[in-house]
């Protein structure tokens, strides 16, 4: 796992240094940002209903887009997966800080000070108004999440010396670190609460609790889920997970494991979340064959929401090696499994004003070889299904 982080992490910082300065000048959020027209996406079974149409959906991850500072690129993105039959972007919807940054520099939330501050500024939150601003122009719908396992772009790990704690296990069961986190859940949500570009909430980015009881983790989703329904009536809650902890079809390997604190059907039965997230990367989970290993991790998930009454989506998925053949085998197993309603592969990329995006190892590119197996090829095993 740690090699695989690394690569995202390294692909994280090379394209946070490369971010310009950015206006200052503010936009009206919240009201403005209300699609004039358009429905919200809700499940139907285990489907979803987008725009009024109900089955499968194709998506895709770009963790970067809400850092972005040239409003040409985003739409440019949007525009792009628009025309390809994507029809789910998931974002990161937060960005951490514990020193203040240069000029100029995104971030969405600050622990530098004695007291965490939420920016709103050109450089802040109104990076991510025009990225849902761009996705109801473009009819793409959004996954927006609030905070990251990793310390990618902060994390939990944010909260930690401000909390008075020192683990993410520490993080869940903090009232102070709770506290600050649905304050910033309440920040972000009320901006978008009335747009119909949002497909769902998400709590986190691969939430795990290693080494504590599964509850502590159910209970965490149950509170979390239950507050932002509170605030937001309208769209969908999920969790982000990876699937971890699942008795059915266990093999015996680590992700079926309950020892990162997840029990994935638990989690999924929570009577708030709308519809339940797994990933999928056998090369850092140290699990082989990975074609096969794969196509029975998406079909063991699926039947425990099928189950649930739910639809899963195989959130995040990729392949160091051969990810044509090994990729767009897990994207007809997830089309084909009983109680999986959509697939997004991480992660796309594409060129923009500063050159192309980061590339990972599973990257992606629009118009690519790559791209045409994953997306174009796909969509249209999806429309013919």
């Amino acid at each position: 796992m740690k090699t695989f982080l690394t690569l995202r992490a390294l692909a994280a910082v090379a394209s946070a240094l490369s971010l310009p300065a950015v206006s200052s000048v503010p936009i009206q959020a919240s009201s403005s940002l209300a699609a004039a027209s358009g429905a919200y996406a809700t499940t139907s079974g285990t489907q979803f209903t987008i725009d009024g149409q109900t089955g499968y959906f194709a998506g895709t991850n770009t963790y970067w887009t809400g850092f972005l500072t040239n409003n040409d690129d985003v739409d440019t993105v949007m525009q792009h997966l628009s025309s390809s039959g994507l029809k789910v972007l998931r974002v990161w919807g937060f960005n951490d800080v514990t020193s203040t940054p240069s000029s100029g520099t995104v971030y969405f939330q600050s622990f530098a000070g004695s007291e965490p501050t939420i920016n709103t500024g050109g450089n802040g939150l109104q990076r991510l108004d025009y990225v849902v601003k761009s996705a109801e122009a473009h009819g793409i719908k959004l996954i927006i999440n609030f905070v990251n396992n990793w310390t990618d772009y902060g994390g939990m790990a944010a909260y930690f010396s401000w909390a008075g704690i020192s683990t993410n296990a520490q993080w869940y069961t903090s009232s102070k670190a709770q506290g600050q986190y649905q304050k910033y859940i309440e920040a972000v949500v009320s901006r978008y609460s009335d747009s119909s570009a949002i497909f769902a909430w998400e709590l986190a980015n691969e939430p795990r609790c290693s080494g504590c009881d599964t509850s502590v983790m159910t209970d965490w989703v149950s509170t979390t889920a239950k507050y932002i329904k509170s605030l937001d009536s309208n769209h969908m809650v999920t969790i982000g997970d990876e699937g971890f902890g699942l008795s059915n079809g266990d093999d015996g390997s680590y992700p079926y494991s309950f020892s990162e604190g997840v029990d994935f059907a638990a989690n999924c039965a929570v009577a708030d979340i709308d519809f339940c997230t797994y990933h999928l990367y056998p090369d850092s989970w140290g699990v082989s064959p990975v074609q096969s290993w794969g196509s029975s991790w998406i079909t063991a998930h699926g039947k425990a929401c099928a189950a649930a009454g739910k639809p899963c989506v195989a959130e995040e998925f990729g392949s160091l090696s051969d990810q044509c053949t090994i990729e767009s085998a897990w994207e007809a197993t997830a089309l084909a499994a009983a109680g999986t309603g959509g697939d997004m592969f991480w992660q796309y990329g594409d060129t923009l004003s500063t050159g192309q995006t980061a590339n990972d190892g599973f990257t992606a590119y629009y118009g690519s070889d790559l791209f045409t197996c994953l997306v174009t090829d796909h969509v249209r095993a999806i429309d013919a299904a």
